[in-house]
This record gives C-alpha cells, structure tokens and sequence, in this order.
C-alpha cells in the first residue's frame, strides 16, 4: 500500500533529481545505458534538433539488462538511434561502462581518441538520475559544460511506463543516498539537498522503499 504521504514524498524528491536545465547546443550528446530506451529516443530528438552533431552511447549490461539488451546498453541505443534515422557515422559507442562514474570516464576517453573537441556535452539519463549524472560528470569531466536532460515525462508517466510504482519510488530513494554519500567518496560533487527533500527521504525509508539502498556490503560506482 502505497499512501498519500508516500507519493508527496516521491514526488518532492523526483522533483528535486530534475535538474530543469535549459538546453542549447552542445559538442557531443551522451546518452546514459540503462532498461530505458527512452535515452536513445531523446538523443535522437535532440540531434535531428540540431543541439549535438554527435551521439555517443555508453554501457555495457547490468543484471536487469541483460535480457532486454543482450549486446550491450550502448549497442542497443545505437541500433535504435539508425532506426531513427541517424547516421552511422554521427554515432559512437562506448560498451564497456557499468556504473555512472565509468560512463562519463569512458566516454571521455571514447571522445579524446577520436579527437573530437569537447567544450559542452548534453547528457542524458533516465529522468530520476538527471542530478546524479550531472554530479557524477561535474566531478569527472570539470572543464565541460554539463547540460543535463532527460525525456520529458512526469512521474505519473514515468511510472506507467515502468509499470512498477514501488520500484520507482525504491530508485529514488536510491538516488537521493548516492547523491547524499558519494561526493565523501570522490565520485561526484557535493550538492545542496534541502531539508524537505531530507525529511521525505526519510519518511520513505522509514516506509519501506528500500531495495535500491547500498549497504556497507554493497558495492560503489
């Protein structure tokens, strides 16, 4: 049973992981792997927008892609991006990444080998991960411009489309602790979380939303 304070409390903090930057034209666009095919589609859309002239997708597989997408999180993007319409040529893959800090360190790389000149990056995550990806990237890739998005979707929508509300209300919770512990542990740079958004975080630990909490068993990336 979900309550009516859990969803205001899911809602303060999805509102809080949207970062609600203004897009405009960047280098390079790179997308984030995950479940969510939404990623490439937005990728897509901002290129044939002309705010990127280049894609790159980065990911390897994860224990809840693996079946979905058994050559790779980037690979799949990619395939999706040509169905689109992109060009082979204005897309790059990087297949190795498995967690957020190895997406923006690979891609780097990715983009430094093939001597691309990258002075701002449009990055795009699925939507509950937009600060995350941004801290991540701010820490790792400090002399870009960082312009984080997602696809446009509310958190009703969102949840339809995973089809699992307590699961999304655990990604959540699970984001907010990341954002909350990781910068003391070097992997992303420390943002304000203001006292409400504490307080409902709380309230939904305390609720049992917990499945997406690392433990001091769990590992870090």
């Amino acid at each position: 049973m979900i309550s009516t304070q859990d969803w205001a409390d899911t809602r303060r903090l999805w509102d809080y992981h949207q970062m609600s930057h203004s897009l405009r034209p960047c280098s390079v666009a790179v997308g984030l792997g995950s479940h969510d095919l939404g990623v490439a589609d937005t990728a897509v859309d901002l290129y044939k927008r002309d705010l990127a002239p280049l894609l790159v997708f980065t990911g390897a597989t994860s224990p809840t892609t693996r079946e979905r997408m058994p050559r790779g999180e980037a690979v799949h993007y990619r395939e999706r991006a040509l169905e689109l319409g992109v060009p082979s040529a204005a897309v790059l893959v990087e297949p190795r990444a498995r967690n957020t800090g190895e997406n923006i360190r690979f891609s780097r790389e990715l983009l430094e080998a093939a001597g691309v000149d990258v002075s701002s990056v449009l990055l795009i995550s699925k939507p509950y991960e937009e600060r995350r990806a941004y801290a991540t990237a701010c820490k790792l890739w400090p002399e870009v411009e960082i312009v984080s998005t997602s696809s446009p979707m509310t958190l009703d929508e969102y949840v339809d489309s995973i089809g699992d509300a307590r699961l999304v209300i655990d990604m959540l919770v699970g984001a907010l602790q990341r954002l909350v512990i990781y910068p003391a542990q070097g992997f992303m740079i420390s943002q304000p979380v203001p006292d409400d958004v504490i307080a409902a975080y709380e309230r939904l630990c305390q609720a049992g939303f917990t499945s997406r909490l690392l433990t001091t068993d769990t590992p870090s990336a």
